[in-house]
């Protein structure tokens, strides 16, 4: 465990480094890179054996805690982590492996968890400050939706959301563009990758660091991406000590048919994480690093498959994203990626992660298959990391032990998708409320001076 203050450097410079409160709230780094922690703490030994046992508050609270010290106190950490996690991630049986369920939050998708530490945090670094502060947010789906409830109605921050146009659920959209008052949003047209170059830009642009201060809330941001490792040091734990949870109200299970999951506790746990921009499985590589008994990942990808392809041959290739409908994860061109190559080898990261892409029709193949054999509604994205790691054990890939796959969104917020396959998944009563919103968003271009013009007239 660190006794000292944790410092943050550039994945483009590691000489320049900074406290948490200047990572968090810069957002990205001025050289463009992304903030990394200058070493990944290990949990104590009496917190790493208790993981399986633990409160997830508590286990939140010991997993963010190194990464903040001497700038949150322990006392107002544990306040942030009771206010933000009202909800868990429970971890359930479902056919042969387990549910790592991270929807029962107000928006149903896991990015509830980072979204709402960071707008916590945010408050609480700024207290006492005067000047406004102006976060900018790409998001492919789910993203735009977390940030927006997260930071609704916090004083002194205003939130600008961007994304694809058409290239969201109309649940998806209400979430992101339904909220008003400190939350706007921005219909791009073009991709995720647009949107997410044109929040980079943005955040670089003097002009608008003269007249606010900027942050961003994507996983770009490292106090959104860290306490996105409690949930999976949560399930880990669990995992390991043979221990699952009951359903919780969200919980998309239709049919109560038996399991054949095998419960063998002091075995570290596989887990599948669909992936998109990768952060998701950077804070997956953080919790593993510190501790946590994971044995493998899998980073499981629609047809966007840049990091399995890399995995594979050692050679990172960007490219434009293709529209699937595991539309969260259309990404080319993965931020975090920069992060995890800052921290591992191409070789250590074959030996820590497994990669596997996965299409639109394995997908709904799988939304329908796990519905017959489990009773349990997978939304696209879970789907992708279902047929992973169903793909991965045909080929004898998969390590012993239990595995799970990180189910990170409610089939209802894809019921487009899912209605059709299996018919209407159970509806969270959070969703029905956004339903009920009605969409405020203005279409730009993708073009950098016109995203700039637009900043400097949104009101404040």
């Amino acid at each position: 465990m660190l006794k000292y203050a944790m410092r943050y450097y550039s994945t483009r410079n590691r000489n320049e480094n900074v406290n948490f409160a200047a990572a968090a709230l810069t957002g990205l780094a001025p050289d463009g890179g992304l903030f990394v922690p200058e070493e990944i703490p290990s949990y104590p030994e009496a917190v790493r054996s208790s993981l399986g046992t633990m409160d997830f508050r508590d286990i939140a609270f010991e997993t963010i805690k190194p990464y903040v010290r001497d700038e949150i106190p322990d006392g107002a950490l544990a306040d942030i982590v009771q206010s933000a996690y009202t909800f868990t991630a429970p971890l359930v049986p479902a056919a042969d492996r387990f549910a790592l369920e991270l929807f029962h939050g107000p928006t149903a998708a896991f990015k509830d968890f980072g979204a709402r530490f960071m707008a916590r945090a945010f408050s609480y670094l700024r207290r006492g400050e005067a000047r406004p502060l102006r976060i900018l947010v790409a998001t492919s789906g789910d993203t735009g939706g977390a940030v927006a409830d997260g930071f609704f109605d916090i004083p002194g921050i205003f939130v600008t959301v961007l994304y694809p146009k058409g290239r969201v659920t109309p649940l998806q959209e209400r979430q992101i563009a339904g909220l008003g008052g400190n939350i706007s949003a921005l219909a791009v047209e073009g991709s995720f990758d647009d949107c997410q170059r044109l929040v980079k830009a943005a955040l670089a642009d003097d002009g608008l660091k003269k007249k606010t201060a900027l942050s961003s809330a994507n996983s770009i941001n490292i106090s959104r991406l860290i306490p996105q490792a409690v949930y999976y040091a949560a399930a880990a734990g669990r995992a390991f000590a043979g221990r699952t949870d009951p359903d919780g109200d969200a919980t998309p299970r239709v049919k109560n048919l038996s399991t054949e999951t095998a419960m063998r506790p002091g075995q570290p746990v596989t887990l599948c994480v669909p992936s998109g921009n990768f952060g998701n499985l950077t804070a997956g590589l953080y919790a593993m690093k510190m501790g946590a008994p994971v044995n493998q990942f899998i980073a499981a990808t629609n047809v966007n498959k840049t990091v399995p392809d890399f995995l594979e041959s050692g050679d990172y290739k960007a490219r434009l994203s293709q529209a699937t409908i595991s539309n969260a994860m259309d990404v080319g061109a993965p931020s975090n990626f920069e992060r995890m190559a800052a921290h591992f080898s191409w070789e250590e990261m074959r030996r820590l992660i497994l990669g596997v892409s996965v299409t639109d029709d394995e997908t709904r193949e799988t939304i329908v298959r796990v519905h017959e054999q489990a009773g349990y509604i997978l939304d696209p994205h879970s789907a992708v990391g279902w047929k992973g790691v169903d793909k991965l054990r045909a080929e004898n890939k998969i390590a012993e032990g239990p595995a799970g796959v990180l189910c990170t969104a409610h089939p209802a917020k894809f019921s487009e998708t899912v209605e059709p396959l299996v018919g209407a998944p159970p509806v969270p009563a959070s969703l029905a409320r956004a339903m009920e919103r009605t969409v405020n968003a203005r279409t730009i271009p993708a073009d950098i001076a016109v995203l700039i013009d637009v900043l400097h007239n949104i009101s404040m």
